[in-house]
């Protein structure tokens, strides 16, 4: 029960509830719902900062992933939200974590041409030659876009 409380408070961006929910139970921060998404990575698959700030008060990993492989780094990353990518960068995120697709924050960041974000995870040592599962590395996926700039920046 105190699951699906966690989860409906951070549907509804009530941090002060999730932290409540939380303090009484810090082990729920790494419970999952029915598509094995976290509580951090539903916080900032929805964009909530301050709701994943409180999260990651109580979350030991910050680099958990989804039933897909998928962090919530990358999430983020395709989304498109850079204050929330610095903090989960700041609270230990690996920026080279790959999903099961081998898939990148750096890739979905480039395959969304979310510039902001390429230049923090560049600034933060992501790697643009791990490649997917198809072979192709961030600067692959630039190309096929027409994303020149992006290719400029990784180059």
């Amino acid at each position: 029960m105190q699951t699906d409380e966690l989860f409906d408070a951070i549907r509804s961006r009530n941090a002060s509830r999730v932290k409540e929910i939380l303090e009484n139970e810090p082990a729920l921060a790494a419970a999952k719902d029915q598509r094995g998404s976290t509580a951090l990575l539903l916080a900032t698959y929805y964009g909530f900062e301050d709701v994943a700030a409180e999260i990651l008060k109580f979350e030991q990993d910050v680099d958990t992933q989804d039933a897909s492989g998928n962090t919530a780094l990358m999430g983020v990353a395709f989304k498109g939200y850079p204050q929330i990518a610095e903090l989960l960068i700041k609270n230990g995120a690996s920026v080279n974590a790959q999903n099961f697709n081998g898939g990148t924050a750096l890739i979905f960041a480039t395959t969304f041409n979310q510039q902001e974000i390429v230049q923090l995870l560049l600034d933060n040592g992501a790697d643009v030659s791990i490649k997917d599962s198809r072979g192709q590395n961030a600067i692959d996926h630039a190309r096929m876009q027409g994303l020149q700039h992006l290719v400029e920046l990784m180059e």
